[in-house]
């Protein structure tokens, strides 16, 4: 069982079919009325373009403290100084109130992330973007398209809102930017890697297991270079199509798979967030994380640790984002999971954490 989105083999056809890009933006028109949309091959890519529209080189940005470290070499490039800002442990939306407090005549803009696809509460904060004519850019990495009244919500808020479709349906590349500047948008074809070949297998369930044999380690920040934005590949512009014709299926189903899994988690005394893109929650106090991780991916369960190495280290000043950062697990969920699988796991969870002499209280039943 794997975090990442997974597709079954019988849609396998999906990858063969042609799709129109320009009916493709028409489709999404529906929950982007009024914006300009930009197909890029990564959500990173998407938050490029953004800053090049909103012309924020050479400034001062809020952020997360809990962020992925990818932001930094991007930001790095155009000459931004990300200003931190800690967040709520149980939403993992930033402190709205220490807003104004980290607001300098240099600041130019809000990057909002809704993590894990849990929306923060944008009245608030652009009533306070209006207030010191910041831009807004929304981070819907993880925010499916299913949440409608949310999505829709992004045209009358924020500047620009990205998406990275790898983390939202099985995809091995791709993004897309909402904009509201009509500028037409020109982009170098997409080219191809030999990890994508890899990328490709894990998101068939009886393929992953291979492929993990062949996949680097964990990203460091180290490790993370700058790439200009391209094209989004043709197979991501597919398999967004086919997500789009089943998006109220999949979110519904997944809604309840959701619910299901985090009340066994938090009967067992982790920290739960309601979001669906990942079923993320913090680990109990008593418990090692990293132990519990790796014990079970014995078990053929492959979580993840989101961002398990804090962007910033100083844990004095952004106390949450570095305790999230510390005890965060990503647990799978698939569209085609059922309550069995779900039940599987948490037995899977119990003994993996009574392997690493812990332990689990086993949910009532």
């Amino acid at each position: 069982m794997f975090v990442h989105p997974q597709i079954k083999l019988k849609n396998i056809l999906t990858f063969l079919k042609p799709v129109d890009e320009e009916r493709l933006k028409h489709k999404l028109s529906n929950f982007f009325p009024n914006q300009n949309i930009v197909f890029t091959d990564s959500g990173r890519s998407a938050f490029q373009i953004a800053i090049k529209e909103l012309e924020l080189e050479n400034s001062e940005m809020l952020i997360p403290a809990y962020i992925c470290d990818i932001f930094l070499p991007i930001l790095k490039y155009y000459n931004i100084k990300p200003i931190f800002l800690d967040i709520e442990p149980k939403t993992f939306n930033i402190q709205i109130p220490n807003i104004e407090k980290e607001i300098t005549p240099k600041t130019k803009s809000i990057l909002v992330c809704h993590t894990y696809g849990l929306p923060n509460d944008m009245d608030k904060i652009s009533e306070i973007a209006k207030k010191y004519n910041l831009k807004i850019i929304e981070d819907c990495a993880h925010l499916h398209f299913g949440s409608l009244g949310r999505v829709r919500q992004l045209a009358d808020r924020g500047n620009c809102a990205f998406f990275s479709f790898a983390k939202l349906f099985p995809a091995i590349n791709g993004g897309m930017l909402a904009s509201k500047n009509p500028a037409e948008i020109i982009l170098p074809k997409y080219k191809s890697k030999l990890s994508n070949s890899i990328k490709f297998l894990r998101l068939f369930p009886f393929l992953a297991n291979l492929s993990e044999k062949f996949r680097p380690g964990e990203s460091t920040l180290a490790n993370n270079k700058f790439f200009l934005p391209r094209k989004a590949s043709k197979n991501s512009l597919k398999m967004l199509n086919w997500y789009l014709d089943n998006v109220e299926k999949q979110h519904e189903k997944r809604m309840g798979l959701a619910e299901y899994f985090q009340e066994k988690l938090q009967q067992l005394g982790f920290q739960i967030s309601p979001g669906i893109t990942y079923i993320s929650a913090l680990v109990p106090k008593n418990i090692n994380r990293d132990e519990l991780f790796y014990k079970l991916r014995k078990k053929n369960i492959f979580c993840s640790r989101i961002w398990y190495k804090p962007i910033t280290l100083d844990q004095n000043k952004y106390p949450n984002s570095y305790e999230v950062a510390m005890r965060i697990i990503n647990f799978p969920l698939q569209n085609w999971f059922t309550k069995k699988d779900i039940d599987k796991m948490v037995k899977c969870l119990i003994a993996s954490s009574r392997l690493a002499g812990l332990r689990l209280v086993d949910p009532p039943t």
